[in-house]
């Protein structure tokens, strides 16, 4: 049985030391098949592109050997070796001055690269030194140049007012790729997210965007029956384990780590670090994918624009919500794609072209976004969120909602005035996100002939209708439910129905009070 790693990037040691390795070489070969191809791919973090970026670093270094048993092994290849440029940007990080320190970590990136081809470099600033460094390997043959987390200088400052300055610097060094075709067997990018203003995606007309290609959508992650030909020696197990069917489990295993879609194909895959984590980790389903950390600066902007995330899982989409973003105009549902938190769910013809629809990819990556929402709204430290809920999840599963409501009022006492946002639709919010974390259905502003009710939620026994207040009262919140007969709606669903109002009150930061009709 092989060792599993959820931390080693480099294909060579991968391979050498008797690691897993499932096969994606089919798709390497589709991208070197063609000389002088430049792609630019993006995914989300810890989902192989590093791993990618290694493998073709040794199909450049001619070590065949290593490929044997893969499927690039008895391809029509020739094997030869070219000097490769790995340039990876993923150890990024500064002190304390991003815009001063940036020039110095990307000479010093060059500058080692330089090294490691005995190369003396005579220019003194990094966009110059880069382009010097590819003028001399590809004298004599065409060099091989892998950019590695392009972007990370980029979200690393993505908030700070300096920037633009950070742009125009990546953008200076970048722009030596700009009328250098001739002197490149391949060019491979990879990052995650596609910005605006960097010469990548503006001087370089001969970049291909592979990212929603559907010859490339299983090229990172794992399928299920990727997960069957190389875990099948570790199913059984698993399955005894959690008392489940191999079967069961499997269905299981995609409800947690499954559902990222990456092109009109319906295609889907599951995170290969999240997986490999489960099998590591005495067949455990747990939210491993947010051990690997989360963008603040996502949450605090949704947090100040007052992003309704509901309205957005049930909007539909053009194909711009997966374009380049610029800095200063973030769109924050293309970041939310970007960064893995959301997938593509449905497509569909529009008047205008294809349209897509959005969602969470799995109960992991939901899990994790609801619990970093909940966390930014409320200001409760990590991993207090889910304790939380088993009390939600308690009551309200016991139809006791006096239970739930004081909980809630509780929760709501808990919160730092300074978080507040004086918003009826801040309260429903952190309604919809607890609601949701307890895996049970939720719809707001679900519609009726008389309006629009401001949430309702269905359990195995019980319907619960709720209407939400500020700085009024329950007793007009219930007859508001009363005056438009919001209940008419669910009368023949054959459950009890909960018509609950609830008023909250600013100042206090609570809710004031609730009553039921």
């Amino acid at each position: 049985m092989k060792y599993i790693s959820t931390s080693i990037y480099d294909f060579e040691k991968l391979l050498s030391s008797d690691y897993l390795y499932v096969d994606k070489t089919e798709y390497v070969w589709r991208l070197i098949e063609k000389p002088g191809e430049s792609y630019f791919l993006s995914r989300p973090r810890r989902f192989g592109k590093s791993l990618l970026v290694s493998t073709l670093k040794a199909v450049f270094e001619g070590k065949k050997d290593l490929f044997k048993g893969l499927a690039l092994y008895d391809k029509p290849y020739d094997w030869e070796r070219h000097p490769v440029i790995h340039l990876s940007l993923g150890d990024y990080c500064y002190v304390s001055d991003a815009l001063q320190e940036l020039p110095d970590y990307l000479m010093s990136k060059v500058r080692a690269i330089a090294k490691q081809h005995r190369i003396s470099l005579k220019e003194t600033t990094p966009g110059l030194c880069f382009g010097e460094l590819i003028d001399r390997l590809s004298a004599k043959k065409q060099v091989v140049i892998l950019i590695d987390e392009y972007d990370k200088p980029i979200l690393g400052n993505i908030t700070v007012p300096k920037i633009g300055d950070i742009l125009k610097s990546l953008k200076g060094f970048y722009s030596v790729l700009k009328d250098r075709n001739e002197r490149e067997r391949l060019l491979f990018i990879t990052g995650v997210s596609k910005f605006s203003h960097v010469s990548l995606f503006s001087d370089l007309n001969n970049l291909t965007d592979i990212t929603l290609k559907s010859e490339y959508a299983e090229m990172l992650g794992f399928t299920e029956q990727d997960i069957r030909k190389y875990f099948a020696d570790r199913l059984p197990a698993a399955a005894k384990t959690n008392g489940l069917s191999e079967k069961e489990l499997m269905r299981k295993i995609l409800d947690w780590y499954d559902g990222y879609r990456f092109s009109k194909a319906d295609t889907h895959v599951c995170n290969p670090v999240s997986l490999a984590k489960f099998f590591s980790n005495d067949f455990g389903f747990s939210n491993y994918w947010d051990s690997t950390g989360t963008p603040s600066f996502l949450l605090e902007l949704m947090h100040k624009t007052k992003y309704d995330h509901e309205t957005a899982l049930n909007n539909w989409y053009d194909e711009g919500v997966f374009a380049s973003y610029e800095t200063d105009k973030l769109d924050i549902t293309g970041m939310l794609w970007q960064t893995g938190y959301l997938t593509i769910k449905d497509i569909r013809q529009g008047i205008a072209g294809t349209q897509y629809q959005l969602d969470f990819p799995n109960r992991e990556v939901r899990q994790t976004f609801l619990s970093r929402m909940l966390e930014a709204y409320s200001g409760l430290k990590p991993g207090l969120p889910l304790s939380l809920i088993q009390q939600f999840y308690d009551a309200i599963w016991s139809d006791d909602v006096d239970g739930f409501l004081s909980i809630m009022q509780s929760f709501f006492a808990g919160i730092d005035y300074s978080l507040h946002i004086k918003d009826e639709k801040y309260y429903q919010t952190i309604f919809f996100i607890v609601f949701n974390l307890l895996g049970i259905f939720i719809e707001a502003e679900s519609h009726t002939n008389e309006g629009s009710i401001d949430a309702y939620i269905r359990t195995a026994t019980a319907i619960f209708i709720f209407e939400f207040k500020l700085n009024k009262t329950a007793k007009t919140a219930v007859k508001q439910i009363r005056d438009r007969r919001y209940y008419e709606k669910f009368q023949n669903c054959g459950l009890p129905l909960h018509l609950l109002g609830v008023n909250f009150d600013f100042e206090k930061g609570r809710i004031d009070s609730w009553e039921e009709w």
